[in-house]
């Protein structure tokens, strides 16, 4: 990329783990990038002031508005601990509120990577594409439950994924032509969880559910990876990102995190990417694609003997992947839906108000519901749905949107909804 112009970059989540890393990835050549806009949800202001101060953007975002006080405060009191005179520091522009990252995704640069976790990235990712800037795309759930309006608003190539996963598909997949694609296959590690039937996963506790034996990650990712929620989100993605049908799409269990992804060719052949795992090569990957910059990270060490194994998913001990595969058929608002309900689950495990295998029958009780109509006699009315643990839907409307109909106000109502649902069969589970 030496004979490139510098890459204007905006960090959406920048105090996360991705974002953390991606300026890691940014600092480490300053040649070829630079920070022009950085946002957070705002629950970590210290670490914001020191990106800003140490990265230069012209602008920054908060998603809470009460925090541009704070910020601006820790702002003034990181520079006088680097004991830098105020009158040298340039300040940003501050943008703050919901809509925050939204407006920095709409800001003139050549790539806006996307590391906001969940749902809440869906509408920055749209403004990105309606922008026509490059997405580095981490945050999945945007992809996942946006379907086909992401699908639909990206350019050519417009989306570079930043998972590990899917950042292996993408390499692999320069190795032959379209045609030649046979299917594609996802590895997992398995997660803290591998080998153990639900019943003994049933007492899981939070703390053991952010074990991961391989990555360091944020709280909701690192539990979606224990209960393989997140193993179904990439599988939805990579069908999205690559075209592929979803039957064409398997996942392996693969607890060392070399080997990354495969791709499975027409005549027998399977190319997979490997490398230790470590997240700032897919990150460095995304944002000079395609490209490969030097030094990303460390290669395989091939003098030291190594094992690496592969074991089929457990799809009774994890109905994770099953589940999201179903919403992902199912299409339209489906995804929406169960991703939205994970989310809630997650936080209600954490506060240990539900047990572990409590957050995907209540996402498979709660998808039940908003899909009811397809069996029941009169659409859209549905009094007597049991989710996989006999969880009970209840009496309610819920109406499935289908892909042709599908727009931003039907994906965050259907969003809206699943959350309260959840919220409900999650009080009902403590009576």
């Amino acid at each position: 990329m030496n004979t490139r112009q510098v890459r204007d970059v905006v960090i959406l989540g920048s105090t996360g783990s991705i974002g953390t890393q991606a300026l890691e990835v940014v600092g480490a050549r300053p040649g070829l990038f630079r920070v022009v806009g950085l946002s957070a949800g705002g629950s970590n202001i210290s670490l914001l002031a020191r990106q800003v101060l140490d990265f230069g953007p012209a602008v920054v975002g908060v998603a809470q508005a009460t925090a541009v006080q704070d910020l601006q405060l820790a702002l003034y009191a990181e520079v006088s601990r680097r004991g830098w005179n105020r009158g040298e520091v340039k300040l940003p522009k501050i943008l703050a509120g919901p809509t925050a990252s939204d407006e920095l995704a709409a800001y003139g640069c050549d790539i806006v990577l996307n590391a906001i976790t969940g749902a809440a990235g869906l509408t920055a990712t749209l403004a990105t594409l309606a922008q026509g800037t490059t997405l580095a795309l981490a945050n999945k759930e945007s992809l996942v439950i946006g379907g086909r309006l992401v699908t639909s608003a990206a350019g050519d190539g417009q989306i570079v994924a930043v998972d590990s996963e899917h950042s292996a598909i993408a390499q692999c997949l320069r190795g032959g032509r379209a045609e030649e694609v046979d299917r594609l296959i996802v590895t997992a590690s398995g997660g803290p969880f591998r080998g153990m039937t639900r019943e003994q996963m049933a007492g899981a506790t939070p703390e053991q559910a952010l074990a991961h034996p391989t990555w360091n990650m944020g709280r909701v990712i690192t539990t979606n990876s224990a209960t393989l929620v997140n193993k179904g989100l990439e599988v939805l993605e990579a069908h999205l990102l690559y075209g592929i049908d979803l039957d064409r799409v398997d996942v392996v269990v693969h607890p060392q995190s070399m080997i990354h992804s495969m791709v499975q060719f027409v005549d027998g052949s399977t190319l997979a990417q490997c490398s230790p795992p470590d997240m700032r090569l897919p990150i460095a990957l995304a944002l000079g694609w395609p490209e490969r910059l030097p030094g990303s990270a460390r290669a395989v060490d091939w003098t030291k003997a190594s094992s690496w194994t592969f074991e089929p998913l457990d799809d009774e001990a994890f109905p994770a992947v099953g589940l999201i595969r179903r919403a992902g058929k199912l299409g339209g608002t489906a995804p929406a839906v169960v991703n939205a309900a994970n989310e809630e689950c997650v936080d209600a495990f954490h506060d240990r108000r539900i047990g572990f295998n409590a957050i995907t029958d209540i996402a498979a009780a709660v998808l039940s519901e908003h899909t009811a109509e397809h069996t029941a006699e009169h659409p859209g009315e549905h009094t007597s749905d049991q989710g996989p643990a006999g969880i009970s839907a209840g009496n309610v409307r819920s109406t499935l949107v289908s892909d042709d109909d599908l727009t931003l106000d039907a994906v965050l109502t259907a969003d809206r909804w699943a959350r309260q649902r959840a919220v409900q069969l999650i009080a009902g589970q403590q009576e």
